[in-house]
């Protein structure tokens, strides 16, 4: 249809797509959906999505890393990454990039005082999770990785309800009072039919860098048999090293400072498994 003004024929603006539309438009560029899930804080999440992210970037995958941890967003930091995410031509908002396989986006991004609180309810959680995939440049990826906040709230739910093929990873501490929020986590998926790639366990032994020999300091194998009762895959066990704490607080990459390091290898092999699981 023509409108007519002064004389001149105006050919109608095609409708602005909706937030929802927008969203699924972008999610059918990205093959692989994984949200990072943990039951409880401190079990080491956001570091197992970096370096996750990383380990995958490093293998030739083009990657996303999605923090959707509204409240306590640490991925900016965590991969050395300042300033704040502009818009491009199309007003699409272009993600901060960290590497040439691998781009993020964050709240804190958007954030000119970075210590700010941000006290919002769930709405407005879900509209700022929506605008991360349907407003943000994401581009053809091959794996998107979401790092929730602990527990099953507004955030992870958001995420099963805007992406439908998302796939969990879940990440626990080997002792029992972690892994009974795991199987929370569990049962919060088996709710909303997201299907669970594994379980990754997580500060799994202290290695000595004297004189080798491990030590158990959060106990030993609780998530592989939390994988076993629940018919889930353990997709492997990261040790426990205090300069992968260090590398994140610096904005470092760890496996650049430590390539050799059973921690690298070890995040290198979970990587190579959830290729395995995810590219079926």
């Amino acid at each position: 249809m023509k409108n007519t003004s002064n004389g001149v024929d105006i050919m109608d603006k095609p409708p602005e797509p909706s937030p929802d539309e927008k969203a699924k438009r972008s999610l059918t560029r990205i093959k692989n959906k994984i949200m990072i899930m943990s039951g409880k804080g401190g079990v080491g999440k956001s570091s197992v999505s970096v370096n996750l992210a990383i380990a995958l970037a490093e293998k030739g995958f083009t990657v996303g890393l999605m923090d959707v941890d509204i409240h306590g967003p640490d991925i900016p930091r965590m991969l050395g990454l300042s300033g704040m995410m502009s818009a491009n031509a199309e007003k699409k908002l272009e993600p901060m990039r960290y590497s040439g396989n691998l781009k993020a986006v964050s709240i804190e991004s958007l954030m000119s005082e970075k210590d700010d609180a941000i006290i919002w309810r769930g709405p407005m959680k879900h509209g700022v999770i929506r605008q991360f995939i349907g407003e943000v440049e994401w581009g053809a990826l091959d794996y998107l990785i979401i790092d929730s906040p602990p527990g099953t709230g507004d955030e992870p739910l958001t995420v099963a309800q805007l992406i439908n093929d998302a796939r969990a990873v879940i990440v626990t501490t080997p002792q029992e009072i972690a892994l009974a929020d795991v199987r929370k986590s569990i049962n919060f998926c088996k709710t909303v039919n997201m299907n669970v790639l594994g379980i990754v366990e997580n500060m799994s032994g202290y290695v000595c860098p004297h004189c080798g020999k491990t030590t158990d300091i959060f106990g030993r194998g609780g998530g592989e048999r939390t994988a076993m009762q629940t018919g889930l895959k353990l997709l492997g066990r990261i040790p426990f090293d205090p300069n992968l704490v260090k590398c994140g607080d610096a904005g470092l990459s760890y496996q650049q400072q430590y390539a050799d390091a059973p921690v690298s290898k070890a995040f290198l092999s979970i990587a190579e498994e959830i290729t395995k699981v995810s590219l079926k």
